[in-house]
């Protein structure tokens, strides 16, 4: 039997376990949620934004060193909630800003620093040396943030820089693990689109108090008004960019599957995606979806060609009609009107104003430093060019290899690994998507996406030394 021919994991499979087991992994992480929600219901918020993270941490520990698989789903899902859990607690206690609770998915993220640590002596024979070029440029750019940046800040900074290149060198690392990894993957984003969608459509008409109580807090413009058909949707993110690139990913993994939830995982994730009103993630969707149905088989290209033709014909009609037409169409109209666009022009003024600095930046300011609206110059001023240069050929050698892999087009979710990483890169002159939640889209599905050429490598030597 070829390699290619492997029965594929991404087959149907059960959305949600009948079972709960193992049993202790799921005692550790129904604690947590009970906890939380014990305190969020009795008004204990204060005791919530230390409780969580270690909770959370806590947990991490048990699953990574235990149930990896587990593991690896729970850090997904921690990424998702954890801006919803600190809105809850603020609004059911006090206000606390910066909040100890979004130290959560951090905590739990470096925990792969202990695989960095086991496999970083033969990391180059096993194909990871992009990921340690990359961490060099990291911690290059903490060095020199600790000399012109107060510490605390630069301490920050190294979590949104470095977490989400050990999460994809993690998943790179236990490529032997890739068909029950991507099963995981797939699991978390079917329902993670599902719930994520319908709470940001709900947040769309309600407006929750909690979201209304944040919005007013911080004071942020650009997450629209704190009042019913007047916000820009972030669902259970922190803003709409984050959550926008994360409902591009998941469309795209949904394309990887046959789950009965595919459907309305989908209406909701597409009608949520587009009232975000991020365009830079919309033109991102399209791109991975054209990379997408050029890398897998004629006969997934027609299933993905059938599905595109559902969902709009699922949800264009509901895009097209009040309360959610006015929003939506405002935005669309201006992918055609650039020039009259305030966010356009200002990342235009920008980059005239600021790109002959950043490129004379040799040495960075240090991570930390002022981030702007565009990945490169945020990198170059940050890490200079001696820190992006190893920084950014990590992540090309690795983007050149998962394209460049082989021919995998039995198997669609290395195709939707390609498309959501292709995005990513994408949005590079226009945000940050090498930080935080895009970050580890990015580097995550770049290290599963690595994983799986590994794998079907390695089946395929194994496969012609029996022969």
């Amino acid at each position: 039997m070829s390699y290619k021919q492997i029965p594929p994991d991404f087959a149907p499979t059960k959305s949600f376990p009948t079972s709960l087991q193992p049993a202790p992994a799921w005692t550790a992480i129904l604690g947590l949620i009970f906890f939380s929600a014990a305190c969020i219901v009795l008004g204990a918020g204060k005791i919530l934004n230390l409780a969580f993270p270690l909770g959370a941490f806590a947990v991490g520990v048990i699953l990574y060193f235990r149930y990896p698989i587990l593991y690896l789903g729970f850090t997904w899902w921690i990424w998702f909630l954890t801006p919803l859990i600190r809105r809850l607690a603020d609004y059911r206690g006090d206000f606390t800003n910066p909040s100890p609770i979004l130290l959560a998915p951090y905590l739990v993220t470096l925990l792969t620093l202990v695989t960095l640590w086991r496999y970083l002596p033969k990391a180059d024979r096993q194909g990871g040396l992009p990921f340690i070029l990359s961490l060099v440029g990291v911690f290059y750019g903490f060095l020199i943030g600790l000399i012109q940046v107060q510490p605390v800040a630069v301490c920050i900074a190294l979590l949104d820089w470095l977490a989400p290149v050990l999460f994809g060198f993690h998943l790179f690392i236990n490529w032997r693990n890739y068909p029950s990894y991507r099963q995981t993957i797939l699991r978390v984003f079917i329902w993670g689109v599902l719930l994520t969608g319908v709470y940001g459509v709900w947040q769309y008409l309600i407006a929750p108090p909690w979201d209304k109580y944040w919005m007013t807090k911080v004071d942020m413009a650009s997450v629209g008004k704190p009042q019913p058909l007047g916000i820009r949707v972030w669902s259970t993110a922190n803003a709409p960019g984050p959550f926008a690139n994360f409902m591009r990913a998941g469309l795209l993994v949904l394309f990887s599957s046959r789950g009965t939830l595919r459907i309305p995982a989908s209406v909701a994730g597409y009608l949520a995606f587009l009232l975000t009103l991020v365009r830079s993630a919309w033109v991102s969707w399209f791109l991975g979806l054209i990379s997408l149905t050029s890398s897998v088989s004629t006969k997934l290209k027609i299933r993905l060609i059938i599905a595109v033709l559902v969902m709009a014909v699922l949800v264009v009609p509901l895009a097209t009609i009040e309360p959610f037409s006015s929003q939506i169409g405002e935005r669309v109209e201006t992918l055609s009107n650039l020039e009259d666009d305030k966010s356009a022009n200002t990342r235009q003024e920008t980059y005239s104003e600021q790109l002959g600095s950043a490129l004379t930046s040799f040495v960075g300011m240090g991570i930390g430093n002022k981030s702007y609206d565009s990945a490169i110059l945020t990198a170059l001023f940050n890490l200079g060019w001696l820190g992006t240069l190893p920084y950014i050929t990590g992540i090309l050698l690795l983007s050149f290899s998962l394209f460049q892999g082989g021919n995998f087009s039995f198997d669609p979710f290395v195709g939707a690994s390609q498309a959501i990483v292709l995005g990513s890169l994408a949005q590079l002159p226009l945000g940050s998507p090498m930080v935080e939640l895009k970050g580890m889209l990015l580097w995550g599905f770049l290290g599963i996406g690595m994983a799986a050429i590994k794998y079907y490598r390695h089946q395929q030597m194994a496969e012609l030394n029996e022969s």
